[in-house]
């Protein structure tokens, strides 16, 4: 662990002298346990059983009281920190624009002033004391975690598993078996050459630690600029140690693909993902209309509810070339700076190469695709209000695009206006059978949050469903909650949705049936237009028929989606302790899980933080 921590005290030896004294310094004369390894499983246990910062100062003192006299135990969680965080990486505080308009690094390092909007780095405070910065973004570099990651074996050795432990067959069960990955090996040799090379997900998503969002929005290219650095470090080579093969080798690495939600998609890819060409893969071609009635934006154009056969084909998938040239005017239209106009060429020569290139840049987040289908459906199917896609307005529109929906035309009588029942609706009864049938599954402890929670069988409605309830629900409880209660096609329709899922969420994906799957989701989307209103088809139902070709070129969904990185901004919230200060709450506190997690690996009977005994064993 010393060896391994050696490289961060190059330029400073008489911290890493310290450093050496306080890991073998005996906690109190005649003990076996050194301070470093007493502080280092004390804080393991603080953040897996989750202790505020005041009961574990409290615990130091209590200790340290009870060891004998001249014990070297810090008697407050400051000065425990001061000992760990010397194995800790280091960040960087990068001062910004309160407008989002430039980071101050650079030629910028020194200004006073925004040289776009021209407002203050500083905010307003008394003359003589210290300047504030308005905003500050806190950076972690990546690229020394890599390395680190590296100075271990067993993570060395798991870093190369894509190449020596994989099961090689012809059936996707990796990124390493899809197109996007032969893509970068046919184009890239360098990355090819060595397995240890890394492929990089990139994950931009907002979180908000007391309900308030203030996001940068289309201005997060900014707050990127010092991440764009790194990777082209990254990709020029940097010097790295290999604990596994006992050698040293140069790590390069190129970033893969990014993983959003549909807002931080448009956000970060430049594309449109609202409005009449709200789907960034079909561009220009997305047919939309808006709803006269309902005043939504419908994703399947009229011709979709007139009642007649669909002879259109699937518009063609824009080339790289065409997506850069509608980027470039967007950039333009957002007041983006343009690059100068040798750099403008030679990218555009590239994408222009690229444009057959099977790849991906920006992934559709399959986890959000299915929770909101399933809110939609099951706001439908209770009547949920502000959920159901089912309203007076949302009526009025298929009977002014096709006649033979008049019978489904709300009724007026005398002083109230009412909905003929559709072959969706259910009964009073029916939607109570609904609920209850939810209400009585049981599943094996750990498969998923108890339902019984969620339905309310008094108002005959689920309330509080989270992405995960969602999912459970589209897989494997929905189908059986519908038995008996619907019209066999409006049924078969809403199952043959869930096996979708089922099918595309696989871990293990036969590659031969993808065209199968394919095909089936085109035709559960027809019986869908068949039977529910236009008002049902905004742009999450529309993403569906797009995410068959993005596991044929990316490989399995369980790699591509937000499911892991939702479950991380939860643990970063409850870093927070102190509420005027959130990022440097995160910052510090990840700080000194990461030296916990280091020290960790080179101590017998000390356990990972975060991962459960029952995982670490295997058990589900």
């Amino acid at each position: 662990m010393v060896r391994d921590a050696d490289d961060r005290f190059v330029d400073r030896p008489e911290e890493f002298v310290k450093f050496l004294g306080d890991a073998e310094k005996p906690i109190f004369p005649g003990s076996p346990m050194s301070k470093l390894v007493v502080l280092v499983k004390l804080y393991n246990l603080k953040a897996g059983s989750g202790w505020s910062d005041i009961s574990f100062t409290k615990l130091l003192d209590l200790v340290k009281e009870i060891l004998p006299k001249d014990n070297e135990m810090p008697s407050s969680l400051y000065e425990a920190k001061k000992t760990l965080c010397t194995l800790g990486m280091d960040y960087k505080k990068i001062h910004a624009c309160p407008n989002d308009c430039v980071l101050y690094r650079n030629n910028l390092e020194n200004a006073t002033e925004c040289p776009t909007c021209k407002t203050s780095r500083w905010k307003r405070g008394k003359e003589g004391k210290k300047r504030i910065p308005a905003k500050v973004l806190w950076y972690l570099p990546p690229i020394p975690r890599f390395i680190r990651l590296f100075r271990n074996l067993e993570h060395a050795k798991s870093l190369r598993w894509h190449e020596d432990g994989r099961i090689k067959d012809d059936k996707l069960r990796h990124p390493a078996y899809s197109l996007a990955w032969e893509t970068i090996d046919e184009k890239w040799p360098v990355i090819k050459k060595d397995p240890r090379n890394l492929r990089l997900g990139l994950l931009v998503d907002g979180i908000n630690p007391f309900s308030r969002s203030k996001q940068p929005g289309n201005d997060v290219d900014v707050y990127l600029a010092p991440l764009i650095d790194d990777l082209k470090l990254l990709w020029d080579g940097v010097d790295c140690y290999d604990s596994f093969s006992k050698e040293s080798f140069i790590l390069r690495g190129l970033l893969l693909w990014t993983i959003n939600d549909f807002p931080a998609y448009g956000n970060l890819s430049g594309c449109y993902v609202k409005g009449y060409k709200g789907c960034p893969i079909c561009g220009e071609q997305t047919s939309a209309t808006r709803l006269k009635f309902c005043k939504k934006t419908c994703t399947w154009g009229i011709e979709a509810f007139n009642g007649k056969q669909e002879l259109r084909g699937p518009p063609p998938i824009m080339t790289g070339a065409e997506i850069y040239e509608e980027i470039r005017l967007i950039n333009n239209r957002f007041g983006k700076p343009v690059i100068n106009t040798e750099e403008c060429e030679d990218i555009e020569s590239r994408v222009k190469s690229k444009g057959k290139s099977k790849m991906i840049r920006h992934n559709l987040d399959v986890m959000h695709i299915e929770k909101n289908i399933c809110d939609s459906l099951i706001g439908t199917l209770l009547n949920i209000p502000r959920k159901t896609k089912d309203s007076i307005s949302a009526r009025r529109d298929p009977v002014l695009m096709s006649e033979s929906k008049k019978e489904l035309a709300p009724k007026v009588e005398e002083n109230r206006t009412y909905l003929p029942p559709a072959c969706y609706t259910l009964k009073k009864d029916e939607k109570h059978q609904f609920c209850e049938t939810l209400a009585k599954i049981k599943v094996p402890d750990g498969f998923s949050s108890n339902i019984r929670n969620l339905v309310s069988l008094k108002d005959c409605r689920l309330q509080g469903l989270k992405s995960h309830d969602c999912h459970v629900l589209m897989q494997q409880m929905l189908p059986i909650a519908i038995q008996g209660l619907l019209e066999n096609p409006v049924r078969n329709a809403i199952t043959r949705m869930c096996f979708f899922f089922n099918a595309l969420c696989s871990k293990v994906i036969d590659v031969s049936k993808l065209e199968v799957i394919q095909l089936e989701i085109v035709k559960t989307l027809c019986f869908f237009e068949q039977y529910f209103p236009p008002s049902f088809f905004d742009i999450m139902v529309h993403l569906a028929v797009h995410l068959v070709r993005e596991v044929t070129l990316c490989g399995p969904v369980c790699f591509r989606w937000m499911y892991p990185f939702e479950r991380l901004m939860k643990v970063y919230k409850g870093y927070v302790r102190n509420r005027s200060r959130p990022e440097g709450c995160i910052v510090e506190s990840y700080i000194a899980e990461e030296v916990v997690e280091f020290c960790s690996e080179y101590m017998v009977n000390v356990d990972s933080i975060g991962i459960p005994i029952r995982a670490r064993e295997g058990v589900v």
